[in-house]
């Protein structure tokens, strides 16, 4: 398929993209952050695989093949459960963005 866009527009799409992913970034940080800053003596909020996916609005196969390659942190609990802590979600995320 051809594209239709014309240059000038093609510049403007990563600009986009990284603004949008800076927004998901803040709103996750705001979202999560501001309930373990309410009680410091809470643990951090982990996520389950699903929830972080959705978060990341990626796949759970993205997801996996970016745990395995060590670009997220994650948790191990038991042989097979992987926990995402939601500051490693907002490091993966900070990485990503171009500023």
């Amino acid at each position: 398929m051809l594209s239709t866009r014309r240059p000038a527009e093609a510049g403007a799409q990563p600009k986009r993209l990284d603004a949008a992913l800076a927004e998901l970034a803040a709103a996750i940080r705001e979202e999560f952050g501001a309930k373990a800053a309410a009680d410091p003596e809470l643990p951090e909020r982990l996520l389950s695989i699903k929830e972080a996916a959705d978060a990341l609005r990626i796949g759970r196969s993205t997801l996996y093949d970016q745990l395995d390659a060590g670009t997220i942190r994650s948790v191990r609990v038991g042989p097979r459960r992987r926990l995402i802590p939601v500051s490693a979600i907002a490091e993966y995320l900070s990485t990503r963005t171009v500023e």
